[in-house]
């Protein structure tokens, strides 16, 4: 009988699990997780009436596989409030918002008129070189301009990677971006002819904003976790820290840190990338360097309780993100209480500061009490807020997000080449296939639908 053994259970770990527990009834499943409790960066703290996200806070709609795993396990989803359509930037110190239509854009006040200008020549501008790997800043300043990089683009980076858009791949971090210009030839005629075809089929076309509703539950992340943690059951072993493995004659021989050991016929990856490097240091080399080189920037999360009284803005909205060039001590901040019902008691606010990232990597030296006044000081600056927060919690992820760098696109092939000369050896991890939890959990699916079926052999 085959085993699978999992390395990791966060929910690209744990999702794989659950996929293939139902496609391959007669496959044995164990999935092991160094720490002592399972969901990776989805996890929810409820604490004096809060309802805190430590990490994710929800998926888009319109990607469904997050939604159809929660209605399989049972769960009901919870949409966020419509004024959370409405979201902001930092421009010369104060909150603009950002447009989501044509109309909006000429009248907005995020960019100055050159500025438009220069978004507007889009359609005018050659098509890029499809063969180089070229940064996310590249492209924005190359297609957008200087001004609609520094206001759009570069806190967009910030928002879904914590990133620094001059090293980011366009092609590895948004590769949809990448094939309209190499399908259209440009941004903008690209967005125009899917309207036309859209409205044809009497279908809602893209939009220039973020697509679909963000959707969490009534408890929180955590809610999804839990449930898929209880439907694994056994399967799911926490406080079980891998420490290497290598091929054996079964297959694959896992080495724990209490000394036990375990044979697998498959073997998934689903750790970061870090973790993965130390496991296979000494029995794959080839595959340890490849890890290597995936970097995770610092991430504190700085949570504050804010009395409705205290404010002079009413924070509808989903918050705001922070262009680098504003030099603010924060990447942006999230209204989560404007977001989701049940994240607050009635008469406060829920609001999330993020801080760090790739661009201020030394932001975990500071104390939680320096965090708290950094981020309390710049939310006094921008919301209004006229006296301290009476409740105040911070979360630190020494590596967050897996960056994909110039380059990644390399990677990826070099490690299909390590996982074909490997039989019987998967990766399934947010450092492939995209960083959101959509992303991930229709990659666990599709994956455990081919190993599942036999026709693959190894890979990811």
């Amino acid at each position: 009988m085959a085993h699978v053994v999992i390395i990791g259970a966060g929910m690209s770990g744990m999702s794989l699990a659950w996929y293939l527990s139902g496609f391959r009834k007669d496959w044995q499943i164990t999935v092991l997780e160094a720490e002592n409790r399972a969901g990776g960066k989805a996890w929810t703290e409820k604490r004096d009436g809060f309802l805190v996200e430590r990490g994710v806070n929800g998926v888009l709609d319109n990607k469904p596989a997050t939604l159809q795993l929660a209605s399989e396990l049972g769960l009901s989803p919870l949409r966020s409030r419509d004024v959370s359509r409405k979201r902001f930037i930092v421009r010369d110190g104060r909150l603009a918002e950002l447009p989501d239509s044509a109309g909006a854009f000429l009248s907005s006040g995020v960019l100055s008129l050159d500025g438009k200008l220069g978004v507007m020549r889009e359609p005018f501008v050659p098509r890029g070189n499809m063969e180089v790997d070229e940064s996310l800043a590249s492209f924005a300043v190359r297609r957008l301009g200087k001004e609609a990089y520094r206001y759009l683009i570069d806190p967009m980076a910030s928002g879904i990677y914590a990133g620094n858009p001059e090293r980011l791949s366009l092609k590895s971090c948004f590769p949809r971006i990448h094939e309209l210009e190499r399908d259209y030839g440009s941004l903008i005629r690209a967005m125009i002819r899917l309207q036309a075809a859209a409205r044809k089929r009497k279908q809602k076309g893209p939009k220039a904003g973020p697509g679909g509703v963000l959707t969490s539950f009534r408890n929180g992340m955590s809610e999804l976790v839990d449930k898929i943690r209880n439907a694994l059951g056994e399967r799911v072993q926490t406080g079980c820290r891998v420490e290497t493995s290598e091929p054996s004659g079964v297959g694959w021989k896992v080495n724990l840190e209490n000394g036990k050991s375990i044979e697998a016929t498959h073997l998934v990856v689903s750790c970061p990338s870090y973790a993965a490097r130390d496991i296979f240091k000494h029995s794959l080399p080839d595959f340890s360097e490849i890890c290597r080189h995936i970097e995770y920037p610092p991430i504190a999360i700085v949570a504050f309780g804010i009395s409705k009284g205290a404010l002079s803005d009413d924070l509808n909205g989903f918050g705001f993100l922070c262009p680098f060039v504003e030099k603010r001590e924060i990447l942006g901040a999230l209204w989560d209480s404007s977001v989701f019902d049940n994240r607050a008691p009635v008469a406060y606010h829920l609001v999330r500061c993020l801080m760090g990232g790739m661009r201020n990597r030394h932001c975990l030296m500071k104390t939680d009490r320096q965090l708290q006044d950094a981020a309390f000081n710049e939310l006094r600056q921008l919301c209004g807020i006229r006296k301290p927060p009476e409740f105040s919690e911070v979360f630190r992820w020494t590596r967050a997000i897996p960056q994909y760098h110039i380059g990644h696109s390399r990677l990826l092939e070099s490690l299909k080449k390590v996982l074909w000369a490997n039989p019987g050896l998967f990766v399934r991890c947010n450092w492939i296939g995209g960083v959101s939890l959509n992303d991930c959990i229709l990659n666990s699916r599709n994956l455990a639908a081919e190993m599942a079926s036999e026709n693959l052999k190894s890979g990811f």
